[in-house]
C-alpha cells in the first residue's frame, strides 16, 4: 500500500490550491480525482483581491491578472428599467484591498492550477470510495484503483463530498429552490445589439437576478449566470440544458439589454442551487474538510472558491504554526477556530442574495489578507 504524508480528495479549486500550498512547505502531497480528466467547461469565477493575495502567495498572481479581466466596479441595476442601484469600485480601489479584482474563465484558471500542479502527484479516475483510519494513519479506499494510507486527508471533493459522508454519515445537500442558468458567448455578438458593456453588472428584481461579466483581458468573451426560483430539481443530472425561450420568459419584464445578452447566446445550461446547513464538525482525527465539503453556499456573492481557497491557505498556515503535521489536531482545531466565523457569515450573507444590491462597503470580504489576519487563539 503507498504511503504518504498528505493526500487531498478532490482536484477542485480549492483542493489543488491546498496541495500546492503544502508542497511549498515540503511536504509529501498527492491529490485523488474522481474524474477520468478536465476540459475547459462553460463557467466563469471572479476573484477578488482576497483570492489574488493567495495567487501571490503561490507565485502565480502575475499569470491570473494576465488571463483575466479586471472590471472597474461592480454595477447593480434594477431589472425592469436599468436605474442604478449600486456602484461598488473593485478595481478603482486595488491599492486599498491589496490586490487586483479579476474576472476570468474558471477553466482557465483551474488548467492553471492543474499545470502548476506536478502531474505525478495528480491521480485521475480515483473516487473515494471509504476510509478508516488509526492513530498511524487514514486508510483511503476508492472505487477504481488501490488504497492509500497517508497520514493526514483533506476532504476537499465539494457538496458531495464523500470525505464528509465517510465522517458524518450521509446526508443529501438541500436543494434551495432556486436554479442558475449559465451561458458563455462572444462579446462581438451582443455589440451589434447597440447596448454597451463595460465589465461587471448584476440586475435585480424581488425573487431573481442576472449576473454578466467578461472572461478574458481583451473583452472578447462574456459570461451570465443567474439565480431563479424553480419549486423542484426533477433531474438526475447535474445540469440541464435550457431552451433561449424558456430563459427569457423567466426575465420577460427585465430590460433590453439584458435580453439582448440571452439573444447572444446559444448554448444555455441549468443548475440546482444546493447548500448544507453549517457543520458542528470540521475534522475527525486526522480528516478535515475545507470548501463546499464543508460549508456550501448560493453563489451569489461569488465567494464559494474563494472560501475554499481562503481555508486552504489558512489551513496550511495553522499547521505551519503548530510546527507542521505532527501536531495535526492542534492545527486542525486552530484551522476551525480561524475559518469558522468568516466562512459562516460569507455563507449567510451569499444565501440572503444580499450583497452588493445597494451601496455597500465590502473591504471586509476584499480587503481580507488571509496571511496577516491576527490568527484567533485556541481556548485554554
Amino acid at each position: 500500500m503507498d504511503k504518504i504524508e498528505i493526500a487531498v480528495a478532490g482536484a477542485g479549486i480549492g483542493g489543488l490550491v491546498a496541495g500546492l500550498a503544502l508542497l511549498k512547505r515540503g511536504y509529501d502531497v498527492h491529490v485523488f480525482e474522481q474524474a477520468s480528466g478536465f476540459s475547459r467547461q462553460g463557467a466563469g469565477i471572479q476573484l477578488g483581491a482576497n483570492v489574488l493575495k493567495v495567487m501571490r502567495h503561490l507565485g502565480l498572481e502575475e499569470q491570473v491578472e494576465a488571463m483575466g479581466f479586471k472590471p472597474d466596479a461592480w454595477i447593480s441595476y434594477n431589472g425592469p428599467d436599468a436605474a442604478l442601484l449600486a456602484d461598488i469600485p473593485l478595481n478603482r480601489r486595488r491599492e486599498e484591498y491589496g490586490a487586483a479584482y479579476v474576472t476570468i474563465h474558471r477553466g482557465d484558471f483551474h488548467r492553471l492550477l492543474v499545470d502548476a500542479f506536478p502531474a505525478d502527484r495528480l491521480h485521475f479516475g480515483r473516487r473515494v470510495a471509504g476510509l478508516s483510519q488509526d492513530s498511524t494513519g487514514v486508510t483511503v479506499s476508492f472505487a477504481q484503483g488501490g488504497p492509500i494510507q497517508a497520514g493526514l486527508l483533506i476532504g476537499a471533493d465539494g457538496v458531495n463530498s464523500a470525505v464528509r459522508e465517510a465522517i458524518l454519515g450521509p446526508e443529501k445537500p438541500l436543494y434551495t429552490g432556486y436554479v442558475g442558468h449559465r451561458a458563455i458567448f462572444p462579446a462581438a455578438k451582443f455589440r451589434e445589439s447597440g447596448f454597451e458593456f463595460l465589465g461587471n453588472e448584476k440586475w435585480w428584481t424581488q425573487d431573481r437576478h442576472f449576473v454578466v461579466y467578461f472572461l478574458d483581458d481583451a473583452g472578447e468573451e462574456m459570461y451570465f449566470v443567474t439565480g431563479a426560483p424553480e419549486a423542484t430539481w426533477e433531474h438526475d443530472a447535474s445540469f440541464v440544458d435550457c431552451s433561449k425561450e424558456e430563459l427569457q420568459a423567466a426575465f420577460a419584464d427585465y430590460h433590453p439589454k439584458v435580453q439582448a445578452m440571452i439573444d447572444a447566446a446559444d448554448t444555455i445550461t441549468k443548475w440546482p442551487l444546493l447548500t448544507r446547513p453549517p457543520l458542528d464538525l470540521w475534522s475527525e482525527g486526522r480528516v478535515v474538510l475545507l470548501g463546499d465539503a464543508c460549508h456550501p453556499m448560493k453563489p451569489h456573492m461569488a465567494q464559494g472558491a474563494a472560501m475554499a481557497i481562503e481555508d486552504a491557505a489558512m489551513l496550511d498556515r495553522c499547521l505551519a504554526e503548530v510546527g507542521g503535521i505532527a501536531a495535526f489536531d492542534s492545527g486542525f482545531r486552530l484551522y476551525e477556530a480561524n475559518r469558522r466565523g468568516r466562512a459562516s457569515q460569507v455563507q449567510a450573507t451569499s444565501n440572503a442574495n444580499t450583497w452588493l444590491r445597494t451601496q455597500e462597503e465590502p473591504a471586509w470580504v476584499y480587503g481580507y489578507d488571509v496571511f496577516s489576519v491576527p490568527l484567533v487563539e485556541l481556548a485554554a
